[in-house]
């Protein structure tokens, strides 16, 4: 009975341990789309290539409208606003990202 109970703990852990992996991975992979959009829109990349399209609509999913670069926490005017839009507040976005996803990641992790 006490075996039965330790393997099932060190399933449950070891299930735990794996949840926690994978909401560390999302959460970092969220920040990245957000931060490699910022550098395409920094960058002034092509946005009728499909790639930098997908990137970007992505991008503005993740966002949450929170972080958007049209009408998010900072807004800027004058010269290159876009692009001082896109960097502050995709930027801020993907902190914000890492920062909640390594919460929740040591909130599930056993």
């Amino acid at each position: 009975m006490a075996e039965r109970k330790a393997l099932t703990a060190r399933r449950g852990s070891r299930l735990r341990g794996r949840a926690a992996q994978a909401v560390w991975l999302a959460a970092v992979l969220c920040a990245l789309v957000l931060a490699v959009g910022a550098l395409l829109i920094a960058l002034d990349a092509n946005r009728d290539n499909a790639l930098v399209k997908l990137v970007l609509d992505v991008a503005d999913v993740l966002d949450l409208g929170v972080f958007s670069r049209g009408n998010g926490i900072f807004t800027f005017d004058g010269a290159d606003a876009a692009t001082k839009n896109a960097l502050a507040n995709w930027g801020l976005g993907a902190v914000a990202y890492l920062v909640v996803g390594r919460l929740l990641e040591r909130v599930v992790r056993p």
